[in-house]
């Protein structure tokens, strides 16, 4: 297969079904029977070898073991690591510290770990606990009755300073245990090169540095980071005399930190502006004969990424240098068929690429992101065996090539370890592990491939070969850390985790490693059972509704007919009118022709000399015929019961499903919303309509029981009001226009939707679907024009029963006048006013985060 159609399925399985891509994994060619047994063995050996020696654990583990994501404690702990370090102020600190050790119950967790350190935290911990109590104010100290006597003369005479400094030093020191050096020229000195590739407890190790740093949210950022990421390459490569990139320490590049705007719909910008950034330390690499990675990332990056490296590995300029390298994420489901993508490139370039194999850091994010954005399926796998069973696959695709890959297995898990060794035979290849994790594990393992090589080898099993380890090592100050520590401890203290699980005594080894075929075969179905795909995320307990689809922008095979919809949607004007009674009485111009006095142009935001569709105001008579169709309707239609109108809010929804690029194609054009809002925006019109027609059945159903005043229960029957007048506002047109509607027609209520009069023309194509979904046209009408005609012609209307509104305070204030000189009762007014949203950043925030999460929003 060509490079291209390899691409090509790639892109097709992003979002494949999990159940077909286990059984297609299944049925690929398995390890061999006694390959698997061996590496079971081996792997039973490590761990129990690792128990005789956990008082060696590294520090944090250690940590980990004690304090995972199974208890208040550990999750406390993860609070305080991941915003402790940030917090510049000494009154937020003790609030924070007072607030997560009150969480815990630490004395339990006393004497249970051999670690000094960890004991020692413990103490600290239970000491901050007795002088933060939580009914007080975390600055007014006091000591309980329950703690002994010098704990509490040394708690009153220590204060909250010395309790704040000494937590916000632990803290510091578990964060250091991920961090090699505070500089790339300090981690080199301090770990020179001896040529040893063997990572024992006396020889040097190699390392493949990452510059911490997550990815750049301006321009200034990015040039920072270039000149971090090609000063640490200067210097790692004026360490390296030998000019072997194998035997050299290497660098990890993260592209989200070379560009703003590493994103799929900046594709053409990327290609221009970050791929000569890359490829400019590449070819500083090149010179010094180094490995230069391109780090993983999130799912959605990684057909950019490829289009990237790509261009670097057939780049004339690169030729000849073997370091170029690639990190596959094991857990996506596509993650094979980039190792075939991969060995083909390298087949095609005459390259050996480096390919380090990972399990991915990112899981928890890539669920979430699929779910909020209604994809399809998941991208990655929701069970960490078929994890595991995919890194097995893709370790043989890498192992199969060795002319064109050089794998580098990155893992902690010692079943992953001696599968690879079984695998490998005479291979070359090499480990990789994380600092501060895997130290016991992997010293263990050298010491057992030692004395594998020095027993005297049989013709039939000749001894294991010792393969080198490197150790991906992070380089940067403790601000740039937390990111980076976050994945690690969600990686790494949760309770499914095997760094959290291989040294409890409570877990027998024989459960601890098992053959992963048998352990997939075990939990069917293959898809986890509380992790539902995004479309039957709300299928749980009384909620019976399903979730919007949406459409991956991040991937060209979605993109391009989405494009070519939208640009084929509007081929003519669009109309603008009112539509009374299903009728709407509008001639529109044919194109070139001049409009009549009454028919407003409606332009294009982005280019006012596009004219996109044509409006005519509504009249008096208009509005009149209007509220007295749907007063006279009204009736009937409360009386059709929620499950009826229920059914019609759901056809409408697969309306707006089915008509998504057209609705898209107009909020562009009339609005000037992006794509993305545009999707965004049709998918929540979608949601709103569902929302409601599960509002529609289960409270305009059945009648509900009330207590009367006697304690007797009464039967009540909800109803709708009459009519109400619905008015949306410019920038949301389609999504608070249509969730007006379907709540006030899912009451009982008829509704004169009144749209802004900049967005007239997405309103008339929404009203017309709601009619073809099957309201009936005298339910729901539509009146286009000014606010001066809501003010004058529709708030005085003797037949309205109520006002929805979304708008300003201003305009709030005047409907809410309006109604209130009416004669008789003050009819209801339902209005979301301010059109600001609101974001409390405090001094704990994560600044990457809270860009992301201004951008996103509604500002």
């Amino acid at each position: 297969m060509s490079l291209e159609h390899i691409r090509d399925q790639i892109r097709q399985t992003t979002h494949e079904d999990e159940q077909l891509c286990v059984e297609r994994l299944l049925a690929e060619k398995p390890v061999a029977e006694d390959s698997q047994q061996k590496a079971v063995s081996i792997a039973r050996e490590l761990v129990t070898q690792c128990r005789k020696q956990h008082n060696h654990e590294g520090t944090l583990e250690a940590f980990l073991h004690e304090f995972g994501l199974s208890n208040n404690e550990g999750v406390a702990l993860m609070c305080l690591a991941e915003a402790l370090l940030r917090i510049p102020d000494e009154s937020t600190a003790d609030k924070l510290i007072t607030e997560k050790i009150q969480e815990g119950n630490w004395e339990s967790h006393l004497g249970h770990s051999d670690s000094l350190f960890v004991n020692a935290s413990i103490w600290g911990l239970m000491l901050t606990g007795k002088i933060y109590p939580p009914d007080i104010k975390p600055l007014e100290p006091q000591i309980t009755d329950d703690t002994q006597g010098w704990l509490k003369n040394l708690g009153t005479r220590l204060g909250e300073t010395v309790v704040r400094k000494a937590v916000l030093q632990a803290m510091r020191i578990m964060g250091s245990q991920y961090v090699l050096n505070s500089t790339i020229e300090k981690a080199i000195a301090e770990n020179p090169l001896s040529g040893s590739t063997v990572d024992d407890s006396t020889s040097n190790k190699l390392f493949s540095f990452d510059m911490l740093g997550e990815g750049a949210r301006t321009e200034k950022d990015a040039l920072r980071y270039f000149e971090a990421y090609a000063n640490a390459i200067d210097t790692i490569g004026q360490s390296n005399p030998s000019g072997d990139v194998y035997s050299a320490n290497g660098i990890s590049v993260k592209l989200s930190a070379l560009y703003p705007r590493y994103e799929y719909s900046q594709r053409e910008s990327v290609l221009s502006t970050l791929l000569p950034r890359i490829k400019k330390l590449a070819l500083a690499a090149k010179h010094y004969s180094i490995g230069l990675s391109i780090d993983a990332e999130e799912a959605r990056r990684l057909d950019l990424s490829l289009d990237i490296f790509e261009s670097l590995a057939k780049d004339p300029d690169l030729a000849g240098w073997q370091g170029l390298g690639f990190v596959l994420q094991a857990y996506q489901k596509r993650a094979p068929l980039v190792a075939h993508w991969l060995i083909k490139l390298a087949e095609e370039t005459e390259r050996c690429l480096m390919v380090r194999l990972v399990k991915g850091a990112y899981w928890d994010a890539e669920i979430k992101y699929a779910q909020e954005q209604g994809m399809p399926d998941y991208p990655v796998f929701t069970r960490k065996v078929n994890t595991d069973l995919c890194y097995q696959h893709c370790a043989q695709l890498l192992l199969s090539a060795p002319k064109a890959i050089y794998p580098q297995f990155a893992t902690h898990n010692a079943h992953t370890i001696a599968l690879i060794l079984t695998m490998a035979e005479k291979s070359k290849f090499e480990f990789q592990r994380l600092h501060g994790m895997g130290e016991l594990l992997y010293q263990t393992l050298f010491q057992y491939l030692k004395q594998n090589q020095s027993a005297a080898p049989s013709v039939n099993t000749p001894p294991i070969r010792i393969p080198p380890i490197r150790i991906y090592a992070p380089i940067g100050q403790h601000r740039e850390l937390l990111p980076y520590l976050v994945r690690r401890l969600l990686e790494n203290g949760a309770n499914s985790s095997f760094v959290n699980r291989f040294l409890d005594e409570k877990m027998p080894v024989e459960s601890l490693i098992q053959n992963i075929e048998s352990q997939v075969l075990k939990a069917t179905p293959y898809r986890h059972k509380q992790i539902p795909v995004p479309s039957d995320l709300y299928y749980q307990d009384r909620t019976q509704r399903q979730n919007s689809p949406g459409i991956d922008l991040n991937n060209p095979t979605s993109v391009k007919p989405l494009l070519e919809s939208m640009a084929t949607a509007i081929q003519q004007p669009l109309t603008g009118c009112s539509i009374v009674g299903g009728k709407s009485h509008l001639k529109v111009p044919s194109l070139g022709e001049q409009s009549t006095d009454d028919l407003l142009p409606i332009t294009s935001p982005s280019n006012r000399s596009k004219t996109i569709g044509y409006c005519r105001p509504a009249n008096n008579e208009d509005i009149e015929e209007a509220f007295s169709l749907a007063h006279s309707a009204q009736p009937e239609w409360d009386a059709l019961g929620g499950e009826q109108r229920a059914m019609l809010l759901n056809k409408m929804a697969d309306a707006l499903e089915q008509d998504m690029p057209t609705l898209m194609s107009t909020i562009v054009a009339e609005a000037g919303r992006t794509i993305t809002d545009a999707l965004a925006e049709v998918r929540e019109a979608i949601d709103f309509c569902r929302y409601y027609a599960e509002q529609a059945i289960q409270h305009f159903s059945t009648p509900i029981s009330l207590p009367g005043p006697t304690g007797e229960q009464n039967q009540l029957s909800l109803h709708g009001r009459g009519v109400f007048l619905c008015i949306s506002p410019w920038n949301f047109p389609l999504a608070i226009f249509t969730g007006q509607i379907a709540a006030a027609l899912a009451a009982g209520n008829t509704v004169i939707a009144k749209p802004a009069s900049s967005t007239p023309l997405i309103a008339t194509y929404a009203v017309r679907l709601f009619h073809k979904a099957g309201i009936p046209v005298n339910n729901l009408h539509l009146v286009v024009g000014s606010g001066k005609i809501a003010s004058e012609l529709m708030l005085t209307n003797k037949h309205l029963s109520g006002v929805v509104f979304t708008g300003s305070n201003e305009t709030a204030k005047h409907i809410q006048q309006q109604l209130a000189q009416r004669p008789g009762a003050i009819l209801p007014l339902i209005a979301e006013t301010g059109g600001q949203n609101i974001m409390i950043a405090d001094s704990t925030a994560l600044p990457e985060q809270l860009v992301d999460d201004v951008i996103q929003s509604a500002f």
